[in-house]
């Protein structure tokens, strides 16, 4: 559900010095928009743009646009107290501002959210047209967007440039991180950082395009150089309803407006990346996208239907080095240093999508055997906290994730154990939490179900809905022994390193990098990777102890 202006969203906007100013009649004129001029006054040129009442400065053009709860035309006399020169709106809108006697300049279409992201381009000047903006390089998918993305700045760092990121870690602009509530923030926002990023001398930006980006046109008016897709598995089903309804969305990214070139992932067991590449050739035409198979010879039609194969795949310590060998003879020697199949699966794309954003092969082999930039530091994603037990950090909260986790820790001799430490999020889709639990006593020894975020949800009948799924799978004789439900959080983590062996590896997914837990709408301080560190550091005291 879409938030009114005054509902939220990113309070803090980095905006470039030198904004590009436009005349209402101009932006009038890149809408198709009515204009309602004025009672009173000339018109002022317009040289912001934002969604949130509270963020107006002078001289923006505030668009009134209608929420969850109240329509944002209501917060209009806020802007205009606040500098706005101009509101964009909806009909409803204008029968608001009508209603309220605002004396500023209208601009009314019908839908006037889609033509947000356009308007910020233009005032931002954020891709010049004579291409001195910044490469922008654009990941997609349920599962590996923020590894790839940050796999695709190092290597790009590597190469030379100078790298931004936005994403749902961090925005860096420049050498500026700024928090990130949402996957991708607003269009004002990622307009005004992408020109600010141009201003401070980034040449490369990586950027995450959720669903909810896409279909709420948080990207609208952005153009990608290259754009990835990692894979497709049930989440977000409580917006889109279907997972065709969820494909639909993701495949907006794959069109002629949106991107120059796609890179596709395919996976005998992701079908959804075999018709994600063929929707990306029927938008953009069959030489401008580039697919890669997963699992070399043995991919069957994915391998010989791809442009790029993973061959070769080496383990050493607890990354994987590969080849990426082309169909026409072409390879690339890949090593990364993060654990598990799957984040070979994103650092294949994310060279892959740098190779083709013009690139020398050459040059890119260079860089990484030179640097072995994929070994860079993800928080919260397969994050190392401890060793003796092996204890990691990751975000996995959905049934696919949490499966190529649980697999990617599990010791090659088989003689240690894997317990998982995990829960549900409230308010979102109900249909994956028994599957989730199943999945976590199919995959690991011991599971041990507690809270993720429940938000305003009880959360007693969300682990029991979890942890019904685990014991389910146990009855019908899966790998787990033990389905425990313990809460609060911190001390499920605490039971799961009581319970573990030096030989065992703690995996505690679903949160991440996430430093507070919404419960009941109150924000309370909790990181994983600090609770985990610190029932780690009272184990080695009590086993000193003991000695």
């Amino acid at each position: 559900m879409a938030t009114s202006a005054h509902e939220g969203g990113d309070a803090q906007s980095m905006r470039p010095s030198r904004p590009v100013s436009h005349t209402v009649a101009e932006l009038a004129a890149l809408t198709g928009a009515e204009s309602v001029p004025a009672r009173s006054g000339a018109a002022e040129p317009v040289t912001g743009v934002v969604l949130n009442s509270r963020e107006v400065q002078p001289g923006d053009l505030y668009a009134a646009l209608p929420g969850a709860r109240v329509h944002g035309a209501r917060f209009a006399a806020d802007a205009a107290a606040a500098g706005a020169v101009a509101v964009l709106t909806d009909p409803e809108g204008a029968r608001l501002l009508a209603g309220a006697g605002t004396d500023l300049p209208v601009l009314v279409c019908a839908d006037p959210r889609a033509w947000v992201g356009p308007v910020a381009r233009a005032v931002y000047d954020s891709q010049p047209a004579d291409g001195s903006g910044q490469e922008l390089f654009a990941v997609t998918g349920t599962n590996g967007k923020t590894t790839t993305t940050y796999f695709i700045t190092s290597v790009l760092r590597a190469l030379g440039h100078t790298t931004g990121l936005i994403g749902t870690i961090e925005i860096l602009a420049g050498d500026t991180p700024i928090p990130s509530h949402l996957t991708t923030p607003e269009a004002p926002h990622v307009h005004s950082l992408l020109a600010l990023m141009r201003e401070r001398g980034i040449t490369a930006t990586g950027m995450e395009v959720s669903s909810h980006a896409l279909e709420f046109h948080r990207v609208d008016g952005v153009r990608y150089d290259v754009a990835g897709f990692t894979n497709l598995t049930q989440d977000h089903l409580d917006l889109h309803g279907s997972m065709a309804e969820y494909f639909e969305a993701k495949a907006q990214l794959f069109t002629a407006d949106r991107t120059r070139r796609a890179v596709v992932v395919l996976s005998e067991e992701d079908p959804w990346g075999a018709a994600m590449a063929q929707r990306a050739r029927e938008n953009l035409g069959t030489e401008r996208v580039s697919t890669v198979a997963l699992r070399g010879s043995d991919s069957g039609e994915d391998a010989d239907a791809a442009d790029w194969t993973l061959r070769s795949l080496e383990r050493r310590g607890i990354g994987t080095a590969f080849t990426l060998t082309h169909a026409d003879g072409r390879e690339l020697r890949v090593h990364t240093g993060l654990p598990g199949e799957f984040n070979v699966a994103n650092a294949a794309l994310a060279v892959l999508m740098v190779l083709d954003s013009g690139v020398p092969l050459e040059t890119l082999q260079r860089a990484l055997d030179e640097h072995d930039p994929l070994t860079t530091s993800v928080p919260g994603r397969m994050q190392l906290v401890g060793t003796a037990p092996t204890s990691l950090v990751d975000f996995a909260h959905n049934p696919d994730a949490l499966v190529r986790v649980l697999r990617s820790v599990r010791p090659e001799n088989g003689e240690g154990r894997v317990i998982v430490v995990f829960g549900a999020t409230g308010q979102r889709d109900t249909t994956k939490r028994p599957i989730m639990g199943r999945v976590a006593a199919e995959e690991a020894d011991v599971v041990i179900v507690t809270d993720d975020d429940p938000h305003g949800e009880d959360p007693g009948p969300i682990r029991e809905q979890v942890a019904a799924g685990a014991r389910e799978a146990v009855a019908d004789g899966a790998r787990a022994t033990d389905v425990l439900v313990v809460e609060p959080r911190a001390t499920a983590i605490h039971t799961a390193v009581r319970m573990a062996r030096p030989e065992d590896a703690i995996i505690v997914a679903g949160r991440g990098h996430e430093t507070a837990q919404d419960v009941n709408g109150v924000n309370v301080p909790l990181d994983d990777r600090v609770e985990l560190r610190n029932a780690l550091e009272a184990l080695h005291a009590h086993t000193k102890e003991q000695k």
